[in-house]
């Protein structure tokens, strides 16, 4: 590969601190491995005190096998994720074992543990664990006074006390998790300069990829091995900083001149990688940020098809032209692994994966989407269902019989199956009470003649369910309309069904294919469609890329307030956008649910230039 003039620019730059700005498509690591073979090669730096870190795995093992074949040889050149080098000087320290590491699945018990000990009142404690284990995360790698910390899902003590009692859990046990492994660095260079001093001296250059998405933490941690020499290599782009959630600030990049009085800037301004139209609409979305570093991108590419932005009447017009874009790049040569549909959130994926697998076209999810039939709003519904089509299990009366509220005791479900008549029996001389009973066997039998959409709308409206939520979020404390959301797909895909009976056939078939999918994601499992969020979109590219649902509330997001969480909303659409190389799609709808939809904010930024 030939170098362009900025790209040699920032492989030969001399000593001291360098921010290099990368945009998409732009050579960034063959700027870096160039850099270390350079350094090895032309400035005599001696290979062993050369740190290259990265954020993945993969990251670092590619830029190590490309500097590798370059080099011709093995050199003692360091490659390595933030918490395998920090790991690393901890082992030597402390004593670290792998085995000291909690592993994912040790810290969902340890968090489901402390849920039943706190008995702290949820629905589905898997989801509220793993969004309690990434604040706690947040707040250790931005390094936040646990008293000064107010949290977002449960009330500020409680928070505290779960943080504090997962904290001793792993003590006790003598374990750390990712984030332990960085502040226990800190707290050793703080504690023992002469073990920094050992460090700063060994690795007299250090290069940061996807500078982007350093937190405060890790900046920290890298500032105080880079001194005293400040030979701080940093590469990445402002424009493509979309890990908030865990503590990536690009205000650290924004203000990296600051820190660093006379650090150099080189801007990479050609994208290699996509079309010129597609270059120059990505360009007219992010120009809009504010909080941002200027940037001219250019593409080296000519211009090709322009950007295809289409409106559908609703989903199921979208999805269905989703399909026949898919089907018509594959019947003009292109393989199914190389167009993607791109999806702000997961849980969008369901109606797509319900058309691929209707229509058996393979495909892979790139994240664990959930199953709208497994969630407990489904599960209550389809309880319903169950009894009024003659189930008599006693689970399917304990979903349902407060639900909404008749005040009947869970108490005297006390056999496998359950005969409604004996209820009547035990409130018996309590004649609100059979009233109350009355009603249920009347909706019972009312919806035992309903196809399934008519059925979930009347549980909804006629029995109650829909008060019953409303009352559930408020005296929670929070927001429903995700609650309702719920509701509102699976009211959508009970009405392709007539049948209760085959739209239950239905679900098992689907629940069970997406456990295998789900069980299968980031395998390889031949060609296959890529299904992901723009989240983990980031890094990859493809031929073609479809972007669905892009309307105001979807992109951005609904739950993004600040003019901080747009900017960040608008960089992942950036990022979704840049991953095409030849064709790109944005597909949004005018309706959802049954209630209009605006188009986002994005697509009319490409439209109005």
């Amino acid at each position: 590969m030939v170098l362009n003039k900025e790209q040699l620019a920032a492989v030969q730059c001399a000593d001291g601190p360098m921010l290099v700005l990368a945009g998409p498509g732009a050579g960034k690591t063959a700027v870096i491995t160039r850099r270390v073979l350079w350094l090895v090669g032309e400035a005599g730096v001696d290979p062993a005190g050369i740190l290259v870190v990265t954020f993945t795995r993969a990251a670092a093992d590619e830029m190590r096998q490309r500097f590798f074949s370059m080099a011709g040889e093995k050199t003692p050149v360091s490659f390595g994720t933030f918490h395998s080098v920090f790991f690393s000087i901890l082992k030597y320290a402390c004593g670290y074992t792998a085995s000291s590491i909690i592993r994912e699945e040790q810290k969902l018990e340890f968090m489901d543990s402390i849920i039943r000990d706190m008995k702290i009142d949820t629905d589905n404690v898997k989801e509220f664990s793993a969004d309690i284990l990434s604040e706690i995360s947040s707040v250790k790698g931005n390094m936040i006074d646990i008293s000064h910390y107010y949290s977002p899902l449960c009330a500020e003590e409680v928070f505290r006390e779960i943080f504090v009692r997962y904290g001793r859990m792993m003590k006790d046990r003598g374990l750390i998790d990712f984030d332990d492994m960085m502040l226990d660095t800190r707290e050793l260079f703080v504690r023992r300069r002469d073990i920094l001093a050992a460090w700063q001296n060994k690795f007299r250059y250090i290069l940061v990829d996807e500078f982007q998405d350093i937190s405060p933490l890790q900046y920290e941690l890298v500032r105080m091995l880079a001194a005293p020499q400040d030979n701080l290599f940093v590469v990445g782009d402002d424009d493509q900083s979309i890990y908030g959630f865990r503590g990536a600030r690009p205000r650290i990049m924004l203000n990296f001149e600051q820190d660093y009085r006379g650090a150099g800037r080189i801007l990479l301004p050609v994208n290699y990688r996509s079309q010129s139209a597609i270059v120059r609409g990505a360009g007219k979305v992010i120009r809009h940020n504010s909080s941002r570093f200027e940037k001219n991108i250019r593409a080296s590419r000519p211009c090709g098809n322009p950007i295809d932005i289409r409106v559908f009447q609703n989903i199921s017009d979208e999805t269905a032209a989703v399909l026949d874009r898919i089907r018509e790049l594959r019947g003009r040569g292109l393989p199914y692994s190389e167009t993607a549909v791109l999806f702000r959130t997961n849980s969008q994926a369901r109606p797509c994966i319900e058309r691929l697998l209707e229509y058996n076209i393979p495909f892979t999810v790139q994240d664990a989407v959930p199953d709208l039939y497994r969630h407990w709003i489904s599960e209550d519904m389809l309880a319903y269902l169950r009894i009024a089509h003659g189930s008599r299990a006693r689970g399917d009366f304990l979903r349902i019989i407060n639900r909404p509220n008749r005040y009947v005791s869970r108490s005297v479900f006390v056999n496998a199956k359950v005969d409604p008549a004996s209820l009547r029996g035990i409130y018996r001389g309590k004649p609100w009470m059979q009233r109350r009973l009355d009603r249920l066997s009347y909706d019972l039998n009312a919806i035992k003649y309903m196809q399934p959409r008519e059925a979930i709308d009347y549980i909804r409206r006629d029995v109650g369910y829909d008060e019953f939520l409303d009352e559930y979020a408020r005296t929670r404390g929070f927001d429903g309309s995700g609650l309702f959301q719920i509701l509102d797909e699976l009211s959508e895909s009970a009405a392709r069904h007539t049948d209760c009976e085959e739209w239950f056939e239905y679900i098992t078939d689907f629940s069970a294919s997406l456990r295998e999918k789900n069980l299968q994601k980031d395998k390889s499992t031949g060609d296959c469609v890529p299904l992901a969020t723009m989240h983990h979109s980031k890094g990859l590219e493809y031929t073609a890329v479809i972007i669905v649902d892009a309307n105001e509330g979807v992109m951005p997001y609904h739950k993004a307030a600040s003019e901080e969480d747009i900017e960040e909303e608008r960089r992942m659409f950036y990022v979704a956008m840049t991953r095409a190389r030849d064709e790109l799609s944005i597909f949004l709808t005018k309706e959802r649910h049954g209630r209009p939809l605006r188009p986002s904010r994005f697509v009319n930024e490409i439209l109005d230039g």
